[in-house]
């Protein structure tokens, strides 16, 4: 990546109707621009599991932390830092897995899809951060 290029984007989130879309608008663009403007070849892939975590973080920041929250994306390398902080200091926690359970498979869906994923308290409240792959890797076994 060019030294002169913005890595990360920060977005603050009120809770108002439609941040949640405006937060995985704002993925999407922030992704896209590193395809197109830096030259990363970010996989549609990457995208998509970008927009579904970003989208499971911030519902639940909104849904169970009073105030505002802030999304921060970082691209390190070959993986893309989704960093959500609210006012909230409880660590989440997955419960077990449940067919029959309505709800609540937000963070398991998360964790089932990130590289890593990280939980900590903040002077106030928590950040959450979940690295993502944003390139499609290699098929095993094959060539080089």
């Amino acid at each position: 990546m060019p030294d002169a290029a913005p890595a990360d984007v920060t977005i603050a989130l009120d809770g108002a109707h439609g941040c949640i879309a405006d937060a995985r608008n704002e993925t999407v663009k922030f992704l896209t621009r590193a395809r197109a403007e830096w030259g990363l070849p970010v996989a549609s892939r990457a995208v998509d599991l970008a927009q579904l975590v970003v989208s499971e973080l911030i519902t639940n920041a909104l849904k169970y932390a009073p105030g505002p929250a802030l999304l921060h994306l970082h691209i390190d390398g070959a993986t893309v830092e989704i960093e959500v902080w609210d006012t909230d200091p409880a660590l989440p926690w997955a419960r077990a897995a449940d067919a029959g359970r309505i709800g609540q498979h937000g963070l398991e869906i998360v964790m089932a899809v990130v590289r890593d994923f990280e939980a900590r308290r903040e002077p106030v409240g928590k950040r959450i951060t979940a690295r993502l792959a944003l390139f499609d890797e290699p098929p095993h076994g094959l060539g080089g």
